[in-house]
């Protein structure tokens, strides 16, 4: 399994205008195959910063993911949404053990 985990950063005051486009991206990834779990969540401390979590069943799934439409679209939108400061990561790692 790949799991991607990190942040990236918008204006704080842009939260609302940018959600319909965060939710049409998060929607569409969770209907891709090989995705496990997508989704990102705004920091209760931190007025725009958001947090990523996706994993992802393999390399392959998640390369087609990159190439899909609506991860362009969201692309494109970065700038218009002022969105910035990404910093993910990617791990390999096993299915986990519940704790």
């Amino acid at each position: 399994m790949l799991v991607i985990t990190g942040t990236f950063r918008l204006a704080a005051t842009a939260l609302d205008a940018a959600r319909p486009a965060m939710a049409a991206m998060v929607q569409a990834s969770r209907m891709e195959a090989g995705c496990l779990h997508y989704s990102y969540g705004a920091d209760v401390l931190d007025p725009g910063l958001i947090h990523v979590t996706e994993h992802w069943a393999d390399r392959a799934s998640l390369e087609a993911h990159w190439a899909a439409a609506h991860i362009k679209a969201w692309r494109g939108a970065w700038a218009e949404l002022d969105i910035g400061e990404r910093d993910l990561t990617l791990f390999d790692t096993d299915a986990g053990t519940p704790c």
